[in-house]
């Protein structure tokens, strides 16, 4: 049996999460980048089984449902129930500051966005010094939850049950037509 109008709703949920994550993430000033450009779905059908994949880049769950600090934490963190903190010795030693700044290969976060402090004296700080200063301040306070995935998730769920009921009645009275038909 043919199950079209299911499928109809099962890619519309999904875009409308796709669409509603990305909406969060530009009113958030996160957007625009590679985490955004990054969320899509995939849609699989068979036989007897659907298959609906949400991707992202890889640290778009710890955007989402934030890091715990080493010494503090966000009560949003705390309330997103985040399992990932800081300073638990699992990641790699770091990573942090080489993502804001890779003296090796130049590149990095902050001379992508061209974001330097000033010293006491008026003079522009490195950016090595720099992604060490904000690598330390995220590590001791953790990133902020901001659920730019979650939330668009769980309210496009609570209508779904009661959207794919109406969708697979549809395909069976679609079905049952045209089995009469023939």
């Amino acid at each position: 049996m043919e199950l079209k109008n299911v499928d109809d709703v099962l890619q519309a949920f999904a875009q409308y999460v796709v669409d509603a994550s990305k909406d969060n993430l530009t009113q958030n000033k996160k957007g625009g980048g590679d985490l955004y450009n990054s969320i899509t779905y995939t849609f699989d059908k068979s036989k007897d089984l659907f298959l609906l994949d949400f991707l992202m880049e890889d640290y778009g769950t710890f955007v989402d449902k934030g890091v715990k600090g080493k010494t503090s934490t966000y009560p949003e963190t705390q309330s997103a129930l985040s399992k990932y903190q800081y300073g638990s010795g699992t990641g790699e030693k770091g990573g942090l500051t080489k993502a804001l700044y890779n003296p090796e290969t130049k590149k990095g976060w902050l001379k992508k966005n061209r974001f330097q402090f000033r010293d006491k004296q008026g003079r522009f700080m490195s950016y090595e010094s720099m992604s060490y200063l904000i690598a330390r301040s995220i590590y001791n306070k953790g990133l902020k939850a901001n659920l730019f995935f979650t939330r668009p998730f769980e309210l496009g769920l609570e209508n779904l049950p009661k959207q794919l009921t109406d969708a697979f009645s549809l395909d069976v009275e679609e079905a049952i037509i045209l089995g009469s038909k023939k």
